[in-house]
């Protein structure tokens, strides 16, 4: 008789964590932060509430992950079709905003992909619910730039020091205050829906702002 092949622990493991995460964020897309709670979560990924204390200490943490772990997949699907389009593939080229030589073309590029992560319904709700929450909630909040927005703005400080050592940018100029003229107001319009978020209006931001950073006759 063979011998009966014990059950993989660990692609079990996987996949209820696969499935909370998922329930995290579809719940906080459907009922918003507040109203999204542990028992909830467990409900929808079909786990017991020990499950979930056993990785995560709060609901916080729980949709922390969720939330990283998406903004990961999506950044990897960015790259794949950057791939598709004939870009250097995965292993020719350091991650990280494009160094083309040609610093408007480069925040061009990466302005009008975070518009279209913004924009995207997967992305949108559970981007809203978490920056609303770290606003009313410090530790939250402080999370959430540690893990999530510090690593993507010194991808900014990255490409603008070099555009410094290239002659593009004012030396004297502040890469860290700098990006901020970048971010800083496709935030603001799509925190507050002012106007529509698109392509035309990144692009716009690009050209004002490189126009302020350049090199002063």
């Amino acid at each position: 008789m063979a011998p009966t092949k014990a059950p993989d622990s660990s692609r079990r493991s996987d996949r209820s964590r696969r499935a909370i995460l998922d329930a995290a964020l579809a719940l906080v897309t459907e009922v918003g932060y507040r109203r999204t709670t542990i028992e909830g979560i467990a409900a929808r990924a079909g786990v017991g509430k020990q499950t979930i204390y056993r990785w995560w200490p709060s609901k916080a943490a729980v949709l922390m992950d969720a939330f990283l772990d998406l903004a990961g997949r999506s950044a990897e699907g960015v790259a794949a079709e950057s791939e598709s389009a004939g870009e250097p593939g995965e292993g020719e080229r350091a991650p990280g905003i494009p160094d083309t030589g040609d610093l408007v073309a480069d925040l061009k590029l990466v302005l009008r992909a975070t518009v279209d992560e913004l924009n995207d319904p997967v992305l949108e709700a559970p981007t809203r619910a978490l920056t609303a929450e770290g606003i009313v909630d410090a530790k939250l909040g402080a999370e959430f730039v540690h893990k999530l927005l510090d690593p993507q703005l010194a991808l900014y400080v990255t490409r603008l020091r070099a555009a410094q050592e290239a002659g593009d940018v004012r030396a004297d100029v502040d890469p860290r205050i700098a990006l901020e003229l970048l971010i800083g107001p496709l935030m603001h319009r799509w925190l507050l829906r002012t106007l529509p978020l698109t392509h035309a209006y990144a692009d716009e931001i690009v050209d004002y702002a490189v126009g302020g950073l350049a090199p002063r006759p």
